[in-house]
């Protein structure tokens, strides 16, 4: 009988995920690909238990409860949502952030869930438009849920070009004004 391995991809957006999806990931009779963004290293602290835990493989994570849009991102980029997620409660916009954690498999049995609640769509990348796994996520909403949107899905991304370094980093990379903006055009689709 041939098994089948299945190339799994995680990157988790804190240290206590971090922790915990490593552990998983070395568990896992899978291949695992983990990823950890450097800027993580030294942007974002975060308690993490001394005991082991872990985190299963191929589950995203509701990080904010929201009901007027799904906002759906993975890695540094989690915490640029959940800013921009803050800046839209003030102007009264209640967004639902997901934090993918593994973008192989994809949990798109939370994010269905989510966009069936919310009926609008963000999905946030920090990879380029024409790279990444937002055209993917888009594609699956469409296709499962269709006729529970309000507005097109859209999303954020970094620019189709090569990858800025240095001071000009932070103009390139997607931040949450970029999401906040997004967010602003589905709701007032």
């Amino acid at each position: 009988m041939h098994s089948s391995l299945v190339l799994k991809v995680v990157i988790p957006a804190t240290p206590y995920e971090a922790k915990g999806l490593l552990i998983a990931s070395i568990r896992d009779n899978d291949p695992v690909v983990f990823l950890e963004h450097m800027k993580l290293y030294r942007s974002f602290r975060g308690e993490v238990p001394e005991e082991e835990y872990t985190i299963e493989l191929g589950k995203a994570d509701v990080k904010r409860e929201g009901k007027d849009v799904t906002i759906v991102s993975y890695g540094a980029m989690v915490h640029a949502a959940l800013k921009a997620a803050e800046d839209l409660e003030k102007d009264g916009v209640s967004a639902e952030v997901i934090d993918l954690r593994t973008v192989s498999p994809i949990d798109y049995d939370t994010i269905m869930e989510s966009v069936k609640k919310t009926n609008r769509v963000v999905v946030v990348q920090e990879a380029q438009r024409q790279a990444g796994v937002a055209a993917n996520v888009i594609a699956e909403i469409q296709e499962r849920a269709i006729l529970h949107l309000e507005a097109p899905v859209l999303r954020v991304t970094a620019p189709d070009t090569v990858y800025a370094f240095s001071d000009a980093e932070e103009v390139w990379l997607p931040n949450h004004k970029d999401i906040v903006e997004k967010v602003n055009t589905v709701i007032n689709f």
